[in-house]
């Protein structure tokens, strides 16, 4: 999610037009239709249909595997563990579904402003606040949750590229302590933000 989407200073396309509400509506409703999808063929259209609305959206093979690229570690792990429990065929599919997944939301995130998403959540909050719910941090939790990826997914890439450049490649704590210092200290800025205004408690 970023408050200036990539093709800023181009005309927008139409998937970065569409408004919030729409897109995460959307967003949910693929998220539960996903499971139906049960058969290589299946999960190859899902395939097709995210490349579709990347290059839709302007975005090209770059942006798609920078959004999917965490799960490079993640997917082989997980795919063997399907291909012991379901077998070669299920394990594909499963794993597909999972990146369609993340693509997708990397997508939003990617043609989306920030404070477009918040309006779109406080928006659907609103009607919970007869039960008590206060729509607008609840809002502003679930932005901030969202916005968190792809800061943290920035920060590794920078982590990453420190410990190459270090020709430390294969040191696991290289990576690893780096990151979590870098991932505390956007935490202690970000709530020092949150208490400037007034959004301490």
């Amino acid at each position: 999610m970023t408050g200036t989407p990539p093709g800023a200073g181009r005309r927008p396309s139409v998937v970065h037009r569409l408004g919030a509400g729409t897109k995460l509506l959307a967003l949910c409703g693929l998220s539960v239709a996903m499971p139906a999808v049960g058969s290589l063929p299946g999960a190859a259209v899902a395939v097709v249909g995210v490349v579709a609305l990347y290059a839709l959206a302007g975005l090209g093979p770059r942006a798609l595997w920078g959004q999917v690229r965490p799960l490079r570690w993640v997917v082989p792990v997980l795919a063997a563990v399907q291909v012991w429990t379901v077998g070669a065929l299920g394990a594909a599919v499963l794993t597909t579904r999972l990146v369609v997944l993340v693509a997708l939301a990397g997508l939003v995130t990617l043609t989306t402003a920030t404070s477009a998403v918040l309006g779109a959540l406080e928006r659907a909050l609103r009607p919970f606040e007869r039960v008590g719910v206060d729509a607008d941090r609840a809002a502003l939790v679930l932005a901030l949750t969202l916005r968190t990826v792809p800061v943290l997914t920035a920060l590794s890439g920078r982590v990453r590229d420190a410990r190459r450049a270090r020709g430390r490649e294969r040191d696991v704590r290289a990576f690893a302590v780096p990151l979590v210092v870098g991932a505390l200290r956007q935490a202690d800025a970000l709530g020092e933000a949150l208490r400037a205004r007034g959004l301490d408690d």
